[in-house]
């Protein structure tokens, strides 16, 4: 099997050594989209202290850290592998997810200013008539900066805290699923209604449509996805 290809960087070694590596792998990890049809989900430990310049122990200490959060998954005499999840488990994801998101839109309201709000209408301002599909695959990190910048926005550090661990799974798969069945399309379409909304400092539609943005993403691997049984 191959071997997944993180990118990571050397340590620094002026900071926590522990931390930074945790931290280093972490990003990597979650930059990845694990749910693309060729990921490669195992991991080289040798590898990965060599890119960091870094000798093996604290990488698997690292990595059992990362276990512990559910990232990834240590077999004995094995390897190390990413944590990929099944239909069902995504779907509770996506619904945990929704509603983080939708308090997040709640809190937006009441502590972001208007330019802050604003600015996420400038997320979408390249994206017109056929510009979506043309431009997907950098669609699909518009729509997943999207919705990071409503958590952010929240100025909620716990409730962003508890969407960390979900985000690597929310962020593969809307990357896998943005361009079936003209789901970009209805994305920005939707993505409009919620600034609106966040606009308006309507807290009831705006947690409303958050939530309904998201649960329309599970209906969607519901019915049509199965690559992940």
């Amino acid at each position: 099997m191959a071997l997944a290809e993180l990118n990571v960087e050397p340590i620094d070694s002026n900071f926590s050594l522990k931390d930074k590596i945790y931290g280093s792998l972490k990003q990597a990890i979650t930059s990845m989209n694990i749910y693309a049809e060729d990921a490669e989900l195992r991991l080289d430990e040798r590898r990965l202290s060599e890119q960091l310049e870094i000798s093996r122990t604290p990488v698997r200490e690292a990595l059992a850290r990362l276990e512990q959060e559910g990232l990834v998954h240590i077999v004995p005499r094995r390897g190390v592998y990413i944590v990929r999840k099944t239909k069902a488990e995504i779907l509770e994801v996506v619904t945990v997810w929704a509603a983080l998101e939708s308090t997040a839109a709640r809190l937006v309201i009441e502590k972001a200013t208007d330019s802050d709000i604003s600015s996420l209408r400038t997320l979408f301002t390249t994206y017109e008539d056929e510009q979506v599909q043309a431009h997907i695959d950098e669609y699909s990190e518009t729509n997943i900066e999207f919705h990071q910048a409503i958590l952010k926005l929240s100025q909620c550090e716990l409730l962003c805290v508890l969407a960390e661990n979900l985000f690597i799974h929310m962020r593969s798969i809307r990357a896998r699923t943005i361009a079936d069945q003209d789901r970009a399309n209805r994305s920005i379409i939707d993505h409009m209604h919620i600034i609106e909304a966040l606009e308006n400092r309507d807290s009831d539609l705006a947690a409303k449509l958050v939530r309904e943005h998201s649960m329309n993403l599970a209906r969607h691997i519901e019915k049509y996805v199965d690559y992940l049984e």
